[in-house]
């Protein structure tokens, strides 16, 4: 496939179209609400737990609940898994998870961590 001449390092010339404008500020605007979501729910998890807020007995499923809120919208604003053409990476991290968590789960209920 040649590029016939051009270089793709090159610095584009000429002004973006507007269809670009709104799509670059759109996803400006996403990235900003994302990364003070992410310090919303980390300053919620840390309040939460210093100042006893939640019973002892809740305070790990809420850290992960709110740890696995947060790796989901990295993954898919930060990380870009939203976007086309990322099928494959999506498939095999969800494949990953999906094996992990029976295997964590058995293996939690073997060594005796967790009693069923």
């Amino acid at each position: 496939m040649a590029q016939h001449g051009m270089d793709p390092s090159a610095p584009l010339t000429g002004e973006p179209s507007k269809k670009t404008k709104r799509k670059l500020a759109r996803e400006l605007r996403t990235q900003i609400i994302s990364f003070i979501l992410m310090i919303f729910l980390t300053s919620l998890a840390f309040v939460s737990i210093a100042s006893d807020a939640i019973p002892a007995s809740f305070a790990l499923p809420f850290i992960l609940l709110l740890a696995v809120i947060q790796v989901i919208l990295q993954l898919y604003v930060f990380m870009h898994l939203n976007e086309r053409g990322n099928g494959w990476p999506n498939a095999m991290i969800w494949s990953g998870v999906l094996i992990a968590i029976p295997t964590v789960a058995a293996l939690m209920l073997l060594l005796g961590v967790v009693k069923w």
